[in-house]
């Protein structure tokens, strides 16, 4: 996939003369736009809903990919006189997971993308107010989001492909419905690989573009973090704020219903998986539970996809807290020590590298122990503190509890996505776990 390109013919995507009048606040798309090379992947991919006849082809293949391909492979080759390397027991489980997640998530990108535009549902018409790193940025991630479903989708499709070439060149099928059992099964095999295909990147996809908008929420946080290294007000600095946490509350509705969905069909087909392979007298290899392996962990690394970007942007979102903490904190002691007059400026100390023990600093050995764990938002650097000059401690108290008392960040429903609900899911899967695995192998 080529990379998208910043230029649009001779139109600039960003005005150089006019910060303010960029091409970014177009809010009617058309097909030469910085979106051209995401439209063809979508059109690829047979999802474009852009005009009816589009629309009609994309709803034929996920009904031929996701419904009757899976069923027929299904009904068809269940080849239940197969000896044991051929035998398929775990298939209806395979299929049904597959087919549920897939079609949940070509729905929801179906309504995403004929509700809001392309445009608008990856917040391109927004950023026409953000600054030129931000726009950058984004659509280099764009780009690579693309490559990033790539690397998903193609080490399963190689995996499967392996596996079902070997099963139809072994023998697992038998049925001539073309009048020739080679070409039968070749055909057969074919629709597989691409039913297969066609699932795993609709789903990759829509979790991908979910990480992609979150990048979006981090690049706007880093660039929001800036304003506290400049002499700002208290009035931009929470308008700029609410502005983040309604992009989050906008993300939060369009994407719950799909991250509680696939939450639970995703733990409903672990939970099957686990309850058929833990039968007494089931016997697990390689050649019969392979592809339900792979089909597991497929839907968990889509799950993964989801839950660490939700989680990410939570964290990025709430550390803010403590960035305007130590801001308030920093601003507060410079003002004291200018109004002491002798007593050394925070600022110069940090400059001077005192090591005196009334202020924490971190020297350049400490930082490399950090490495990328520290960032704009989370770090334990001393902030130069201009706003004592301007700002009133009345005002930066304010706004810190302000913030204390507005965590932004993605939730599902009123609950927030951040590390400690992770926690607390795996605790109760685990739990549901071990439950099953006492009532099946006897694990107490």
């Amino acid at each position: 996939m080529a990379d998208i390109d910043i230029t649009t013919g001779n139109e600039p995507l960003i005005n150089r003369e006019n910060n303010r009048n960029k091409v970014f606040n177009r809010c009617v798309s058309h097909q030469q736009d910085e979106l051209q090379s995401f439209r063809k992947y979508l059109r690829w991919m047979c999802v474009d809903h852009s005009s009816p006849w589009t629309a009609i082809l994309s709803w034929t293949m996920f009904v031929v990919f996701t419904l009757v391909v899976p069923a027929i492979s299904h009904f068809l080759l269940a080849c239940a006189n197969c000896d044991s390397y051929h035998s398929r027991p775990y298939d209806s489980v395979v299929q049904l997971s597959l087919s549920s997640v897939a079609a949940v998530s070509f729905l929801c990108l179906t309504r995403f993308v004929s509700k809001y535009g392309l445009r608008r549902f990856l917040f391109f018409d927004k950023l026409w107010d953000e600054s030129e790193t931000v726009r950058r940025n984004y659509t280099n991630q764009l780009n690579t989001s693309l490559h990033i479903v790539s690397y998903f989708v193609i080490p399963c499709f190689l995996a499967m492909s392996a596996y079902k070439i070997w099963w139809y060149a072994s023998g697992g099928s038998q049925i001539p419905f073309l009048g020739n059992v080679i070409l039968s099964d070749t055909v057969a095999c074919v629709m597989e690989l691409c039913s297969w295909l066609y699932r795993t990147t609709v789903i990759f996809l829509v979790c991908v573009l979910f990480r992609l908008i979150c990048h979006l929420q981090i690049l706007r946080l880093q660039d929001f973090a800036k304003l506290f290294q400049i002499d700002s007000d208290v009035g931009s600095i929470l308008s700029e704020h609410l502005r983040i946490r309604r992009h989050l509350r906008i993300i939060s509705h369009r994407y719950r219903s799909f991250i509680l969905c696939l939450l639970v069909l995703v733990t409903g087909s672990q939970f099957s998986s686990l309850l058929i392979t833990t039968k007494a007298y089931t016997e697990v290899n390689m050649y019969r539970a392979g592809e339900l392996a792979l089909c597991s962990m497929t839907l968990v690394t889509a799950l993964l996809i989801l839950l660490r970007s939700a989680s990410k942007i939570t964290h990025k979102a709430q550390a803010v807290t403590c960035l305007a903490a130590k801001w308030h904190v920093c601003a507060t002691l410079e003002s004291f020590e200018i109004a002491d007059g002798e007593t050394p400026t925070l600022v110069a100390r940090n400059i001077n590298n005192n090591k005196g023990n009334d202020v924490i600093t971190l020297t350049e050995s400490d930082s490399d122990d950090y490495g990328d764990e520290e960032d704009d938002l989370d770090n334990n650097n001393i902030i130069p503190a201009y706003a004592f000059s301007t700002i009133s401690f009345q005002k930066r108290q304010a706004l810190v509890s302000y913030f204390e008392n507005n965590r932004a960040g993605i939730t599902v429903y009123g609950f927030t996505l951040d590390r400690g609900t992770l926690h607390t899911i795996f605790g109760l899967e685990l739990s549901l776990v071990l439950w099953l695995l006492g009532k099946t192998i006897g694990i107490s």
